[in-house]
């Protein structure tokens, strides 16, 4: 077992803030699964870790058969504990430096197709459904693939975020930065008019959250899964909506610095894979249409 007072989990885990909880706690988790493998080479702190000690545990990941996206994570998370272990002394050197696993190209993001999009934008309502449940679940829909927000983001928008006037919304992403988003006009127009009625279906105690859900509480991630599952021809997810934002933007002709800002991205690199996405698009494109393909 890992001695928590030599490798001091929770004071690693408190010093990163900025991160999700979810990240957090799978860092720690990596960690602490790390601490305990050295451990049985008889190393009970961070500062007994080699460099040959971390390579031959990132090895033994890969005899396990583990994702290699599942590998690069848990190499991350070492290296950033030992950044912070070296930063508080805890070692005097860093054993992952030069250490690097690469994720793999992954799977590209699905893109949705016309046919789908125009049945989840502009499909006909359900006979039953309630006029106010309509107008939510096309603002919804309308903001997310409009402005590419995360579904997380949209769950927590408040009323103060909100300028309709300017077209803008204001989010808070990932490492709580702030960043403004346009709005199309038909999400501002879809917001407009669930904002019209939201103070009907919305109670006070909810807060001023600007979504809620049929209990009457803030809209979670899970629900916003059940509105596509109600509109969408073809089972997605909520993600998908983002993938398509960005990658008809790029399609579009944007520039790829200007789509990483729009979707908040911290490094570029994440926002290039949907460069590739572009691209397959344009080669399929091309080999249905052009008669000498």
């Amino acid at each position: 077992m890992a001695d928590d007072d030599l490798w001091r989990l929770g004071d690693f885990k408190r010093a990163h803030t900025s991160l999700s909880e979810r990240t957090l706690t799978a860092y720690e988790t990596d960690v602490r699964l790390f601490a305990e493998w050295v451990a049985r080479s008889h190393v009970d702190s961070p500062a007994g870790v080699t460099r040959t000690l971390v390579r031959r545990y990132i090895a033994s990941l890969s005899t396990r058969e583990l994702a290699r996206r599942s590998i690069a994570r848990k190499a991350a998370a070492i290296r950033r504990y030992y950044r912070w272990a070296l930063a508080e002394g805890l070692t005097l050197d860093d054993p992952t430096i030069g250490l690097h696993v690469s994720a793999g190209s992954g799977r590209l993001p699905r893109v949705l197709d016309r046919r789908e999009l125009d049945q989840l934008l502009d499909g006909p309502a359900p006979p039953d459904e309630p006029v106010w449940r309509r107008h939510r679940d096309d603002a919804v829909l309308e903001i997310l693939y409009g402005s590419g927000v995360r579904v997380s983001e949209l769950c927590t928008l408040q009323l103060d975020q909100v300028r309709l006037a300017d077209r803008v919304l204001i989010v808070w992403g990932k490492g709580s930065k702030e960043r403004r988003v346009p709005l199309g006009e038909p999400a501002a127009v879809a917001l407009h008019a669930w904002l019209g009625i939201r103070h009907d279906v919305v109670p006070v105690e909810a807060g001023a959250v600007v979504f809620a859900n049929e209990r009457g509480k803030p809209l979670t991630p899970r629900d916003v899964r059940r509105i596509l599952d109600r509109r969408s021809p073809t089972p997605t997810h909520p993600h998908a909506l983002r993938h398509t934002f960005a990658t008809h933007l790029l399609d579009g002709g944007a520039d790829l610095r200007a789509v990483q800002e729009l979707l908040g991205h911290s490094d570029v690199a994440t926002t290039q894979r949907y460069t590739h996405v572009s691209r397959e698009r344009l080669r399929s494109a091309y080999q249905q249409s052009h008669p000498r393909a």
